[in-house]
């Protein structure tokens, strides 16, 4: 028999343990250890940023370097465990308005953390997603 839970307004089934029993408790990834990370990273590295059109290359490489360093920050973090998936987003900044959101249905020990930069010119989302190994 499947349960049904209600999180954040949304029903999702559990998910039953693969024994029929409880299955023991495992560590969450400690993504308050990441975020501040990932904060001071954005800040340090886009601050003075101004959007080159003529050079998508350039911008194309922040992104690539950010989600590098985000990734390997969390496997200092948490060296086993876990799979990490850094995704990064760089566009212009041209006044737009925006609006992301994320729902994922997972076990308690998995973590999305999503920090955002703005400037008068450029828009940086990084998602980090810290998934555990079955």
């Amino acid at each position: 028999m499947t349960s049904i839970s209600r999180l954040n307004g949304t029903l999702s089934p559990s998910i039953p343990s693969r024994s029929g029993a409880s299955s023991p408790l495992r560590q969450k990834f400690p993504s308050d250890n990441l975020r501040p990370f990932i904060k001071t990273l954005l800040i340090k590295t886009f601050t003075n940023l101004n959007w080159d059109l003529n050079d998508k290359l350039k911008m194309s490489k922040y992104s690539k370097e950010v989600s590098e360093k985000v990734k390997q920050r969390m496997i200092e973090i948490e060296p086993r465990g876990f799979k990490y998936i850094v995704t990064t987003t760089l566009t212009e900044n041209l006044g737009q308005a925006g609006r992301a959101d994320l729902a994922c249905h997972w076990e308690d020990t998995d973590s999305a953390i999503q920090e955002m930069f703005s400037n008068d010119s450029i828009i940086f989302t990084c998602l980090a997603f810290a998934i555990r190994l079955p």
